[in-house]
């Protein structure tokens, strides 16, 4: 894994980390560490940490986890993965709503 990649991979994983946790309930919370998840399996064994990630709104945040996610179609993770994974956080956003 490239530096850039992995790079990215830890933007996405730590966006997704910062809307779980600061989704409106518990169904949007587990679906956001779904996709999380789901990230960490397509990766496999290696998986970069997650950063601090400033306290951002969720329009913000969202934004950024799916640019990140769409991103990693440049590093070779497969389309139709990449499409799974903004589904299910399309999913989740549509959870997290007061």
């Amino acid at each position: 894994m490239l530096l850039s990649h992995a790079i990215t991979l830890a933007e996405a994983r730590s966006h997704l980390a910062a809307l779980a946790r600061r989704a409106y309930n518990d169904e949007a919370s587990a679906e956001y560490e779904r996709v999380l998840l789901h990230l960490d399996v397509i990766h496999g064994d290696y998986i970069p940490g997650i950063s601090d990630v400033y306290d951002e709104g969720a329009e913000i945040l969202y934004g950024i986890a799916e640019r990140a996610i769409e991103d990693l179609l440049g590093h070779g993770v497969d389309a139709l993965q990449v499409e799974l994974l903004l589904d299910m956080l399309d999913a989740a956003k549509a959870k997290d709503i007061p």
